[in-house]
């Protein structure tokens, strides 16, 4: 399999447009350095104290871990970036009431970290392909992302309807970036962690999001018990999952899962609808009409 290399895109500000068109952006200068340095000082001794990887794909020459909303108070401030769940809303939107965390995770590339294999991310879930988008993600640099210390390659034009013609044997793009900026790709976008020939490692952090309705990548009520998720922001705990995804989607007792931050309750809970709007107008309808027949067969 080939990996010739593209051009890197210029730098400068981005909105976004090419997500959609190519699969995949480079945002520029979306938060400063300096606060991204302190989400790596935050990291750093999870860092090191994490071992390699096993097998392949993983990766033997990296190191990866996740649950990064109770490793950094920063990362709220990434996860709940407005321009970036703008992005995100419009490339789930149309298949979803709303969108969650797929994953949060720390990624270090050491040197002589192989090239990933190809791959496209929303393969995981055996759903029709090329019509759907599944996730989104966005990898934010905690180092410089160069050609030559493993930044992750990109195979423009690969996502959507094309996920069968395009198998990586074109040109791809290594995502060159620095910290600050983000990386953004669609789930059906061909893409992997290229090679580290430098001599530094490259350490890089995935947020990504997903259809509402999906199993998430990581398991969010595991990550985020409701004893940790309790003391999280509501929308940041609704992203991690503490929240209905209508009609009815993961309840807890036919209610929304947020009850268990007051603790298990100790009597029993009724159910409640949690309904589409259009879903509730038509069992409103539907009660209504036999609520009035009822009520004829009574009428003396």
């Amino acid at each position: 399999m080939t990996c010739a290399l593209l051009p890197v895109p210029a730098s400068g500000p981005a909105n976004g447009n090419g997500l959609l068109e190519d699969g995949y952006d480079i945002l520029r200068g979306v938060v400063e350095p300096g606060f991204v340095a302190e989400i790596e000082a935050d990291l750093a001794d999870r860092f090191q104290r994490t071992p390699f990887c096993e097998g392949g794909f993983y990766g033997e020459r990296t190191k990866r871990f996740g649950r990064l909303l109770i490793r950094s108070p920063h990362i709220e401030r990434l996860v709940r970036h407005p321009d970036i769940l703008a992005l995100a809303e419009a490339a789930l939107g149309p298949w979803c009431e709303r969108i969650q965390l797929n994953l949060t995770q720390a990624i270090e590339l050491h040197p002589g970290a192989l090239a990933q294999f190809p791959h496209r991310d929303q393969q995981m879930w055996m759903g029709e392909q090329g019509r759907t988008e599944y996730l989104v993600n966005f990898i934010w640099p905690l180092t410089p992302f160069t050609a030559e210390n493993g930044a992750t390659l990109i195979w423009p034009g690969s996502h959507g309807m094309r996920f069968e013609s395009d198998t990586g044997e074109g040109p791809a793009i290594a995502a060159e970036a620095h910290p600050g900026d983000a990386i953004a790709f669609l789930g059906s976008t061909l893409h992997g962690a290229g090679a580290n020939r430098s001599c530094g490692v490259r350490r890089g952090i995935i947020i990504s999001y997903c259809l509402g309705w999906l199993k998430p990548y990581e398991n969010p009520w595991l990550a985020y018990p409701p004893e940790v998720a309790r003391t999280f922001s509501r929308p940041l705990s609704e992203l991690a999952g503490y929240v209905q995804h209508r009609p009815n989607l993961g309840n807890f007792e036919g209610q929304c899962p947020s009850v268990l931050f007051d603790g298990y309750p100790a009597d029993p809970l009724a159910a409640i609808d949690a309904l589409r709007p259009e879903q509730a107008l038509l069992l409103e309808g539907h009660v209504a009409a036999q609520a009035a027949e009822a009520g004829a067969r009574h009428t003396p």
